[in-house]
């Protein structure tokens, strides 16, 4: 089967990251594909390593006719069954077919994107149950709307001596990992940090809010036991490192981070966003608290840190959900199962 797949995301992200992750799980399946991405040396030559065919291209605005015309005679020539777009932008560039059935338009959506970027697919992916109900709701057909799940990297790591960050041993360590954007809800972990006296936190990522939570930290007089890390290539060692993985985020459509803690038995505490909310069963994988509310986060937590044994219960139905619903093997055969449905 040849599956030519198209991503114009930016250089990080939880759908660029899984775009690498699933394209590269292809590949050792002896799926023959062909990529196109938006300009991101970096990426390419990651997935070049791994023996891929990779285009970049502009995939610009309005006044970009390049990245359309490339695609098609990219199209043309690899001849493909399926076509697998990545979000609005992509799906958007991709040139409109003709009568033939072939190749197969597919689009993956990890959010409740107009489905007006999407109006020349012929199947549609969310990554949620919720998303699917979404398509559906907006008017895809239900036969045309289809579940797949993500799967994280497993990889297990050593531990970062904790005085990387000036952090000390012994204390209640906490994660938080993901863009520093609204969405994210960092604030509201900040604001509980200030009912969490002797923990420290560890925010890996970056984005527009940075100077805002770090004026948010300092007014709140927890800055001293925060630390901004920017972006990381090694969440495996961050996750191995950390007591508790926080995922605070007011939207979150599905919350790698969950899964990602669960594969590394950390105990994960998240705010009740649609995504969350599908995967963790409370009390049992992870526990859930309302949204926007620091209290009863900084309540959860404290819960975790106060019971060890509950923690790690907590961690290790976490890694039994993970192993029952989101390993690689399990996420490759249902996307291939997928493929060879739709292609006939």
């Amino acid at each position: 089967m040849r599956i030519f797949q198209v991503m114009a995301g930016s250089s990080q992200g939880g759908a660029e990251l899984f775009f690498e992750r699933l394209t590269i799980a292809l590949a050792r399946r002896g799926m023959t594909q062909q990529l196109a991405i938006r300009k991101d040396a970096a990426r390419a030559a990651r997935l070049c390593a791994e023996g891929l065919t990779v285009a970049e291209l502009p995939f610009g605005g309005k006044l970009d006719f390049r990245t359309r015309a490339a695609l098609r005679r990219q199209l043309t020539a690899f001849d493909p069954d399926i076509v697998l777009s990545w979000m609005s932008r992509a799906s958007d560039k991709l040139p409109r077919k003709t009568v033939d059935a072939r190749p197969v338009y597919c689009a993956r959506l990890g959010g409740y994107y107009p489905l007006k970027y999407y109006r020349g697919c012929d199947h549609l992916i969310g990554n949620t149950p919720d998303i699917v109900d979404y398509l559906v709701r907006a008017g895809c057909p239900e036969n045309k709307a289809h579940y797949l799940p993500n799967f994280v990297n497993a990889e297990t790591a050593p531990p970062l001596a904790r005085s990387t960050f000036s952090t000390p041993d012994g204390v209640p360590l906490l994660l938080a990992m993901g863009r520093l954007h609204q969405n994210k809800a960092f604030d509201v972990l900040i604001a509980a940090m200030v009912d969490l006296p002797g923990s420290f936190l560890w925010i890996a990522g970056e984005g527009p809010e940075r100077q805002t939570l770090q004026e948010q930290a300092q007014s709140m007089g927890v800055a001293d036991r925060i630390r901004f890390l920017g972006w990381r290539e090694d969440g495996a060692t961050l996750r191995a490192t950390a007591d508790i993985l926080v995922c605070p985020s007011r939207i979150e459509p599905l919350g790698n981070v969950v899964i990602e803690g669960w594969a590394q038995r950390c105990p994960v505490v998240a705010a009740r966003a649609a995504g969350p909310q599908f995967l963790i069963a409370d009390g049992k994988d992870g526990l859930l608290v309302p949204p926007e509310d620091a209290p009863a986060l900084a309540r959860a937590i404290g819960r975790l840190i106060d019971d060890r044994d509950f923690a790690r219960q907590i961690a290790d139905r976490g890694y039994q959900s993970y192993m029952a619903q989101f390993t690689e093997d399990m996420v490759v055969d249902r996307y291939v199962r997928f493929f060879e449905k739709v292609a006939g």
